[in-house]
Protein backbone atom coordinates (compact mmCIF):
# COMPACT_ATOMS: atom_id res chain seq x y z
CA UNK A 1 0.00 0.00 0.00
CA UNK A 2 1.27 3.54 -0.94
CA UNK A 3 2.13 5.67 1.88
CA UNK A 4 -0.27 8.28 2.72
CA UNK A 5 0.40 11.56 4.13
CA UNK A 6 -2.01 13.99 6.17
CA UNK A 7 -2.58 17.50 4.48
CA UNK A 8 -0.53 19.97 5.69
CA UNK A 9 -2.38 22.12 8.66
CA UNK A 10 -1.82 25.82 8.26
CA UNK A 11 -3.15 27.50 10.81
CA UNK A 12 -4.73 31.69 10.22
CA UNK A 13 -5.88 31.69 13.53
CA UNK A 14 -3.21 34.02 14.90
CA UNK A 15 -1.83 30.86 16.51
CA UNK A 16 0.73 30.72 14.74
CA UNK A 17 3.51 33.32 15.00
CA UNK A 18 3.01 36.08 12.36
CA UNK A 19 5.56 37.11 9.59
CA UNK A 20 6.23 40.31 8.88
CA UNK A 21 4.74 40.91 5.25
CA UNK A 22 7.92 42.75 4.93
CA UNK A 23 10.23 39.37 5.57
CA UNK A 24 7.68 37.28 2.72
CA UNK A 25 8.18 40.32 -0.08
CA UNK A 26 12.54 40.09 0.94
CA UNK A 27 13.03 36.30 0.31
CA UNK A 28 10.53 36.45 -2.53
CA UNK A 29 12.01 39.09 -4.30
CA UNK A 30 15.45 37.84 -3.45
CA UNK A 31 14.97 34.69 -5.30
CA UNK A 32 12.96 36.02 -8.22
CA UNK A 33 15.32 38.42 -8.95
CA UNK A 34 18.59 35.92 -8.23
CA UNK A 35 16.59 33.13 -11.04
CA UNK A 36 15.33 35.54 -13.08
CA UNK A 37 18.47 37.00 -14.52
CA UNK A 38 19.54 33.52 -14.98
CA UNK A 39 17.26 33.55 -18.09
CA UNK A 40 20.27 35.59 -20.25
CA UNK A 41 22.34 32.21 -20.20
CA UNK A 42 18.94 30.52 -21.57
CA UNK A 43 18.63 32.61 -24.05
CA UNK A 44 21.93 32.58 -25.34
CA UNK A 45 22.25 28.24 -25.06
CA UNK A 46 18.91 28.50 -26.92
CA UNK A 47 20.32 30.43 -29.75
CA UNK A 48 23.54 28.37 -29.88
CA UNK A 49 21.04 25.43 -30.17
CA UNK A 50 19.77 26.67 -33.80
CA UNK A 51 16.36 27.67 -31.94
CA UNK A 52 15.27 31.53 -33.02
CA UNK A 53 14.63 34.80 -30.75
CA UNK A 54 10.66 34.00 -31.73
CA UNK A 55 11.03 30.08 -30.41
CA UNK A 56 13.44 31.02 -27.56
CA UNK A 57 11.04 33.60 -25.94
CA UNK A 58 7.80 31.30 -26.91
CA UNK A 59 9.49 28.42 -24.83
CA UNK A 60 10.05 30.70 -21.90
CA UNK A 61 6.73 31.79 -22.19
CA UNK A 62 4.97 28.61 -22.81
CA UNK A 63 6.51 26.16 -20.52
CA UNK A 64 8.49 28.08 -17.87
CA UNK A 65 10.58 25.57 -15.94
CA UNK A 66 14.18 26.47 -16.62
CA UNK A 67 15.35 22.79 -16.07
CA UNK A 68 13.39 21.35 -18.47
CA UNK A 69 13.85 24.19 -21.05
CA UNK A 70 18.05 23.92 -20.57
CA UNK A 71 17.70 20.55 -20.86
CA UNK A 72 15.50 20.64 -24.23
CA UNK A 73 17.52 23.06 -26.04
CA UNK A 74 21.14 20.79 -24.83
CA UNK A 75 20.06 17.86 -26.37
CA UNK A 76 18.97 19.81 -29.92
CA UNK A 77 22.78 21.24 -29.49
CA UNK A 78 23.97 17.91 -28.75
CA UNK A 79 22.20 17.01 -32.40
CA UNK A 80 19.90 14.70 -30.43
CA UNK A 81 16.02 14.32 -31.95
CA UNK A 82 13.53 16.56 -31.32
CA UNK A 83 11.41 14.09 -29.89
CA UNK A 84 13.69 12.85 -27.42
CA UNK A 85 14.61 16.13 -26.48
CA UNK A 86 10.90 16.99 -25.98
CA UNK A 87 10.30 13.51 -23.65
CA UNK A 88 13.66 14.33 -21.63
CA UNK A 89 12.10 18.11 -20.53
CA UNK A 90 8.56 16.35 -20.20
CA UNK A 91 9.75 13.73 -17.61
CA UNK A 92 12.45 16.20 -16.08
CA UNK A 93 9.74 18.65 -15.85
CA UNK A 94 6.91 16.07 -13.74
CA UNK A 95 8.03 17.16 -10.63
CA UNK A 96 5.84 20.11 -10.27
CA UNK A 97 2.51 18.11 -10.63
CA UNK A 98 4.03 16.51 -7.34
CA UNK A 99 4.89 20.37 -6.50
CA UNK A 100 1.21 21.35 -7.07
CA UNK A 101 -0.23 18.49 -4.95
CA UNK A 102 0.99 19.85 -1.97
CA UNK A 103 0.45 23.24 -2.97
CA UNK A 104 -2.83 22.84 -3.95
CA UNK A 105 -3.75 22.15 -0.27
CA UNK A 106 -1.62 24.58 0.88
CA UNK A 107 -2.97 27.79 -0.97
CA UNK A 108 -6.35 26.55 -1.27
CA UNK A 109 -6.97 29.01 -4.16
CA UNK A 110 -10.32 29.52 -5.70
CA UNK A 111 -10.76 27.23 -8.61
CA UNK A 112 -11.09 29.88 -10.86
CA UNK A 113 -6.90 30.75 -10.06
CA UNK A 114 -5.64 27.31 -10.19
CA UNK A 115 -4.94 27.04 -14.05
CA UNK A 116 -3.33 30.17 -13.97
CA UNK A 117 -1.15 29.49 -10.71
CA UNK A 118 -0.35 26.05 -12.30
CA UNK A 119 1.90 27.79 -14.84
CA UNK A 120 3.75 29.40 -11.80
CA UNK A 121 4.41 26.15 -9.97
CA UNK A 122 7.89 25.88 -10.39
CA UNK A 123 11.15 24.47 -7.34
CA UNK A 124 11.46 28.04 -6.33
CA UNK A 125 7.88 28.99 -6.23
CA UNK A 126 7.15 26.30 -4.15
CA UNK A 127 10.32 26.59 -1.96
CA UNK A 128 9.32 30.27 -0.98
CA UNK A 129 5.59 29.30 -0.50
CA UNK A 130 6.60 25.94 2.00
CA UNK A 131 8.35 27.75 4.00
CA UNK A 132 5.83 30.55 5.11
CA UNK A 133 4.11 30.28 8.77
CA UNK A 134 0.71 31.06 7.39
CA UNK A 135 -1.63 30.64 4.43
CA UNK A 136 -1.50 34.15 3.96
CA UNK A 137 2.03 34.28 3.84
CA UNK A 138 2.54 31.51 1.67
CA UNK A 139 0.24 32.99 -0.90
CA UNK A 140 1.83 36.63 -0.94
CA UNK A 141 5.31 34.50 -1.26
CA UNK A 142 3.81 32.41 -4.30
CA UNK A 143 3.02 35.22 -5.70
CA UNK A 144 5.20 37.76 -5.69
CA UNK A 145 8.01 34.83 -6.84
CA UNK A 146 6.19 34.04 -9.50
CA UNK A 147 5.55 37.44 -10.89
CA UNK A 148 8.71 38.54 -10.08
CA UNK A 149 10.43 35.32 -11.64
CA UNK A 150 7.84 35.22 -14.33
CA UNK A 151 8.61 38.29 -15.62
CA UNK A 152 12.52 38.70 -15.41
CA UNK A 153 13.11 35.04 -16.53
CA UNK A 154 11.02 36.10 -19.89
CA UNK A 155 12.69 39.75 -20.02
CA UNK A 156 16.38 37.98 -19.68
CA UNK A 157 15.10 35.23 -22.43
CA UNK A 158 14.55 38.00 -24.85
CA UNK A 159 17.53 40.04 -23.91
CA UNK A 160 19.84 36.59 -24.07
CA UNK A 161 18.73 35.65 -27.20
CA UNK A 162 18.72 38.87 -28.84
CA UNK A 163 22.28 39.17 -27.22
CA UNK A 164 23.75 35.80 -28.71
CA UNK A 165 22.00 36.65 -32.40
CA UNK A 166 24.43 39.71 -32.30
CA UNK A 167 27.56 38.21 -31.74
CA UNK A 168 27.17 34.83 -34.01
CA UNK A 169 28.63 31.85 -33.04
CA UNK A 170 28.45 31.45 -29.45
CA UNK A 171 30.54 28.59 -29.26
CA UNK A 172 33.50 30.77 -30.27
CA UNK A 173 32.88 33.18 -27.07
CA UNK A 174 32.74 29.77 -24.85
CA UNK A 175 28.83 30.71 -24.03
CA UNK A 176 27.59 27.27 -25.38
CA UNK A 177 28.75 26.45 -21.44
CA UNK A 178 26.10 28.94 -20.49
CA UNK A 179 23.87 26.60 -19.99
CA UNK A 180 25.86 22.95 -18.21
CA UNK A 181 27.05 25.80 -15.72
CA UNK A 182 23.76 27.02 -14.58
CA UNK A 183 21.92 23.90 -14.37
CA UNK A 184 24.85 22.71 -11.93
CA UNK A 185 24.52 25.58 -9.97
CA UNK A 186 20.75 25.20 -9.72
CA UNK A 187 21.02 21.25 -8.98
CA UNK A 188 24.16 21.70 -6.56
CA UNK A 189 22.05 23.28 -3.50
CA UNK A 190 19.71 20.72 -3.74
CA UNK A 191 22.20 17.48 -2.98
CA UNK A 192 21.95 17.35 0.47
CA UNK A 193 21.85 13.61 1.61
CA UNK A 194 24.17 11.29 0.78
CA UNK A 195 21.52 9.53 -1.15
CA UNK A 196 20.74 12.47 -3.10
CA UNK A 197 24.95 13.13 -4.05
CA UNK A 198 25.18 9.57 -5.09
CA UNK A 199 22.07 9.29 -7.45
CA UNK A 200 23.43 12.32 -8.61
CA UNK A 201 26.78 10.66 -9.27
CA UNK A 202 25.98 7.94 -10.80
CA UNK A 203 23.79 9.66 -12.75
CA UNK A 204 26.99 11.44 -14.52
CA UNK A 205 28.52 8.23 -15.00
CA UNK A 206 25.56 6.85 -16.56
CA UNK A 207 25.27 10.02 -19.13
CA UNK A 208 28.97 10.01 -20.26
CA UNK A 209 29.37 6.60 -20.32
CA UNK A 210 26.64 6.07 -22.71
CA UNK A 211 26.90 9.17 -24.59
CA UNK A 212 29.43 7.50 -27.57
CA UNK A 213 27.39 4.60 -28.17
CA UNK A 214 23.85 6.05 -27.81
CA UNK A 215 21.87 8.82 -29.73
CA UNK A 216 22.30 11.98 -28.74
CA UNK A 217 19.49 12.75 -25.56
CA UNK A 218 18.86 9.38 -25.17
CA UNK A 219 21.93 9.34 -22.16
CA UNK A 220 20.12 12.10 -20.38
CA UNK A 221 16.83 9.78 -20.20
CA UNK A 222 18.75 6.54 -19.61
CA UNK A 223 20.37 8.79 -16.22
CA UNK A 224 17.24 8.49 -14.48
CA UNK A 225 17.45 4.67 -13.97
CA UNK A 226 19.70 5.80 -11.58
CA UNK A 227 17.39 6.91 -8.91
CA UNK A 228 15.48 3.13 -8.86
CA UNK A 229 19.09 1.89 -8.67
CA UNK A 230 20.27 3.53 -5.73
CA UNK A 231 16.93 3.56 -4.14
CA UNK A 232 17.35 -0.84 -4.57
CA UNK A 233 20.65 -0.74 -3.18
CA UNK A 234 19.99 1.04 -0.05
CA UNK A 235 17.29 -1.27 0.80
CA UNK A 236 19.67 -4.20 0.14
CA UNK A 237 22.02 -2.46 2.98
CA UNK A 238 18.93 -1.55 5.24
CA UNK A 239 18.22 -5.63 5.24
CA UNK A 240 15.55 -7.57 4.47
CA UNK A 241 13.67 -7.02 7.63
CA UNK A 242 13.41 -3.16 6.51
CA UNK A 243 12.84 -3.69 2.72
CA UNK A 244 9.73 -2.35 1.28
CA UNK A 245 8.21 -0.58 4.71
CA UNK A 246 7.42 2.75 4.02
CA UNK A 247 7.69 6.00 7.03
CA UNK A 248 4.03 5.61 8.05
CA UNK A 249 5.10 1.12 8.85
CA UNK A 250 7.93 2.55 10.63
CA UNK A 251 5.93 5.30 12.45
CA UNK A 252 3.43 2.43 13.80
CA UNK A 253 6.34 -0.01 14.37
CA UNK A 254 7.32 2.59 16.98
CA UNK A 255 4.16 3.68 18.45
CA UNK A 256 3.61 0.18 19.32
CA UNK A 257 6.72 0.09 21.02
CA UNK A 258 6.08 3.38 22.80
CA UNK A 259 2.92 1.79 23.79
CA UNK A 260 4.44 -1.21 24.87
CA UNK A 261 7.04 0.23 27.60
CA UNK A 262 4.32 2.62 28.49
CA UNK A 263 1.98 -0.34 29.57
CA UNK A 264 4.74 -1.72 31.46
CA UNK A 265 5.73 1.27 33.27
CA UNK A 266 1.94 1.63 34.68
CA UNK A 267 1.87 -1.86 35.40
CA UNK A 268 5.11 -1.68 37.42
CA UNK A 269 4.02 1.41 39.22
CA UNK A 270 0.69 -0.02 39.67
CA UNK A 271 2.40 -3.20 41.82
CA UNK A 272 4.47 -0.68 43.65
CA UNK A 273 1.31 0.82 45.01
CA UNK A 274 -0.31 -2.64 45.34
CA UNK A 275 2.69 -3.64 47.77
CA UNK A 276 3.35 0.03 49.90
CA UNK A 277 -0.67 -0.55 50.55
CA UNK A 278 0.10 -3.88 51.70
Amino acid sequence: MAEQTAPPVIRDDGATRAKPDAAVVRDALGVGVAVGLSGFAFGVTSAGAGLTLAQTCVLSLLVFTGASQFALVGALAAGGNPFTAAAGAFFLGTRNAFYGLRLSQLLALPKAVRPFAAHWVIDETTAVALAQPSRRAARLGFTLTGLTLYVLWNLTTFLGGLGAEAIGDTAAWGLDAAGPAVFLALLAPMLKSATERATAGIAVLLGLGLLPVLPAGVPVLAAAFAAPLVLWFRGRRMGPDTQGETARDVSARDKIAQDKTARDKTARDKDTRDEASR
